[in-house]
């Protein structure tokens, strides 16, 4: 028996074939869960709609994590489509163009506060909204994306990096709090990979040359190995197992020099 046959998930942050969400969502369909995709806007509607296409009765439906109205909104569909849910996986993130390209301190109030709000305090709330759904099929399990950039300096990552530390601190305060009703909260810490997100860092290229050349295993990683990585936490196999950032980078963190 496929280890999540049976299950309904929620994947959030799918924007094309080469999003690690898409990684995951085609890990999890692999892995016998019934899944529903998002997408954020008219412009990556097409896109999410032609993958979807490749799962079997998939749901499909809008939400601008920006927005508390569309969650709420989400959660009803999911309910009436799903009666429950047993995982969610928090893909969003993004920051305004001029908070990359800029010196960060020259980082503006407002590109702060979008990268914030998309990249962070939208894990809370999706999460916020999917506990009623988990709650009825007696727990779930809450994933996020993160990077290292939260730890370390990244050239070109700047506001990103302060928000995927807000991002990982979020993890640990959900799962202090939602563990006493069977809800887990994780993240993967992916190493660096070639995505859409990813094409707004510059210098990316570079970066991704560092992860070969100074690696354990030297290589970055791919988008599979980071789903096999999410169906573990996704499961039942990691049923003990919260408040963690699980490191998929070849072993790059633990590099000095």
């Amino acid at each position: 028996m496929s280890i999540l046959s049976g299950k309904h998930g929620l994947i959030v942050g799918v924007a094309n074939k080469r999003s690690i969400s898409w990684a995951i969502a085609q890990a999890a369909a692999a892995a016998g869960a019934r899944l529903a995709l998002t997408y954020p806007s008219e412009r990556l509607e097409e896109n999410v709609r032609e993958l979807a296409a490749t799962l079997e009765h998939p749901v499909l439906a809008p939400c601008d994590v920006g927005s508390d109205q569309q969650i709420a909104d989400l959660a009803t569909t999911l309910d009436r489509e799903f009666g429950g849910l047993d995982f969610l996986v928090h893909g969003a993130g993004f920051a305004p163009a001029d908070a990359l390209h800029n010196p960060f301190v020259d980082t503006s109030r407002e590109s702060f506060r979008i990268a914030l709000d998309i990249s962070a305090y939208s894990l809370i709330g999706l999460t916020r909204a999917m506990m009623p759904l988990m709650e009825k099929r007696g727990g779930g399990s809450v994933l996020t994306l993160t990077y290292l950039g939260s730890q370390r300096v990244f050239p070109n990552y700047n506001v990103m990096g302060v928000a995927k530390a807000a991002l990982e601190s979020s993890v640990r305060y959900l799962a202090s709090e939602l563990g006493p009703k069977n809800v887990r909260v994780n993240a993967i810490s992916a190493g660096a990979i070639k995505t859409l997100a990813a094409s707004g860092i510059g210098g990316f290229s570079t970066i991704l040359q560092v992860y070969r050349d100074r690696a354990p295993l030297r290589r970055s990683v791919e988008g599979a190995e980071v789903a096999d990585a999410a169906i573990f936490l996704l499961s039942p196999a990691s049923r003990a197992v919260t408040g963690e950032i699980l490191m998929v980078d070849s072993g790059f963190h633990a590099m000095g020099l």
